[in-house]
């Protein structure tokens, strides 16, 4: 079976899919249709693909060239520079602000409107998998440790490091910032509990409990709201998580407390006196009350209640488990939609229940394989979505077998199924400008930046429109 390598953009808006044959990029702007935007035959061996919100801006980074990345403006048909590298690229991640390109012992952070290098962060620990998240405002998440869960924020946008933490015990396996960059979600290699923390001081928020079976978690994200947040690994089934706002608040507040009251304490440190050390009364003080007060809401046994293991608020059974699925949580049409994109080359959308829970029923399938003329976007009758409310499990909806699938023709319609057959299926554009800190002659000597122009777009105008290239 073909392999199909899917991905969606930093807004959910767009959808790559590489193939051994070729790369195609898709725009999703309704559930009943998707349009193709690009396409591009396969000859280089691509293996990363990832498009600059809706932008027509690509990095490519191939087999036949793996330390090398290659930025282009897709509807110019124009390479706009090539970067290279001392290793091989595993990962790459890019907002409006920040490009960042992952290496096993490095992360390097470029200023995406000209790709200057602004800083790389050397001898981190063996990254094999490369690993790592970018939030909208720029914090970077990257694992500095093999044998635990242990993890390490950077301001990308201020070049300043920041926390560590320590999420699991076991090494990680997914991270993901929410769309505000104020939480992180985490995963180990088990896949058995996610764990959400507060970006600010690093205090867990949420743990939310996966399953009791160990599992490789494919994708972790939060929703374009950042109240949920969807897991999918290689079982068959997807869960939504939903956020507890009032445990968030509360961390914030407390992280707020204890900055308060530290600068508190290193204002009195400095302003002591021999008159005051004489006296003996204790004084009460804004910051130190209110860090107490915040500080009462966190009490061992209360704590245990905010951090008690969620069970799922939503979910997907697929029809085949052991694939790699993709998710995203969007609205589509100013709907909510819950997307899922198969490495066996099709895309389901599903109504997503927001406001109640439970089971999210299928809407449309979407057949990415071959040509645009040949998608087969499925809408189910009344008489299969009336199948679907009341599964076996009422939190789960199940999916239509492939083999039922792939016998349709475009734009079928499913009337009258099997009743012995399961047919059911599965503003931050700117950040805190930083100087730009030079790298060492030596690694400036590798990145070649080939046919870069001053700026890659114009400022006032996003995405770039007017790019030139020298020959």
């Amino acid at each position: 079976m073909t392999t199909y390598q899917m991905n969606f953009n930093q807004d959910f808006t767009s959808l790559s899919v590489l193939s051994p044959t070729g790369l195609r990029l898709f725009s999703i702007s309704s559930q009943d249709k998707v349009e193709e935007i690009f396409a591009k035959d396969n000859t280089e061996q691509i293996r990363i693909v990832e498009r600059l919100f809706n932008s027509s801006l690509v990095v490519l980074v191939t087999a036949q060239k793996p330390n090398c990345l290659k930025m282009l403006h897709f509807k110019k048909k124009q390479d706009i520079c090539n970067c290279f590298y001392p290793s091989e690229i595993l990962c790459v991640r890019m907002n409006r602000q920040r490009l960042i390109v992952c290496l096993a012992e490095s992360i390097h952070i470029h200023d995406i409107r000209d790709m200057k290098i602004l800083h790389s962060i050397e001898n981190i620990a063996p990254n094999e998998q490369g690993l790592c998240a970018l939030s909208l405002n720029s914090h970077l998440a990257f694992p500095v440790c093999q044998t635990s869960g242990e993890l390490r924020i950077f301001n990308a946008s201020k070049l300043r490091t920041g926390m560590t933490i320590r999420a699991h015990d076991t090494s990680l396996s997914a991270l993901a910032f929410s769309p505000s960059g104020a939480l992180l979600a985490t995963a180990s290699e088990r896949g058995t509990v996610i764990r959400v923390f507060c970006v600010k001081n690093g205090q867990r928020v949420q743990e939310f409990r996966r399953g009791v079976s160990c599992v490789r978690i494919a994708s972790l994200v939060f929703s374009a709201s950042g109240d949920f947040l969807c897991a999918s690994s290689n079982t068959e089934t997807v869960h939504v998580f939903k956020i507890d706002t009032q445990a968030v608040e509360t961390v914030e507040l407390k992280a707020i407390a204890d900055v308060a009251a530290k600068s508190e304490n290193s204002a009195k440190e400095a302003a002591a006196s021999p008159a005051a050390e004489e006296s003996s009364r204790p004084v009460a003080t804004w910051g130190g009350m209110f860090s107490k007060a915040v500080s009462s809401l966190l009490l061992p046994t209360q704590v245990s209640e905010v951090l008690a293991q969620d069970r799922s608020f939503a979910t997907v059974q697929l029809a085949q488990g052991g694939l790699k699925h993709i998710c995203a949580l969007t609205r589509v049409q100013k709907e909510p939609r819950l997307l899922i994109a198969c490495e066996d080359g099709f895309l389901y959308v599903h109504e997503f229940p927001a406001d109640r829970g439970g089971s999210c029923k299928l809407l449309s399938v979407h057949d990415l394989r071959g040509a645009l003329e040949d998608v087969i976007e499925l809408e189910l009758s009344e008489s299969v979505q009336g199948s679907q409310t009341k599964p076996s499990n009422p939190l789960t909806v199940t999916q239509p077998s492939l083999t039922m699938l792939k016998s349709c023709a475009a734009s079928v319609l499913i009337e009258n199924p099997d009743p012995m057959q399961d047919n059911s299926y599965a503003s931050i554009l700117k950040g805190d400008q930083a100087d730009a800190m030079s790298d060492s002659a030596k690694f400036r000597k590798l990145c070649d930046a080939i046919d870069t122009p001053t700026k890659l777009y114009d400022e006032r105008q996003f995405p770039p429109v007017a790019i030139t290239a020298k020959d």
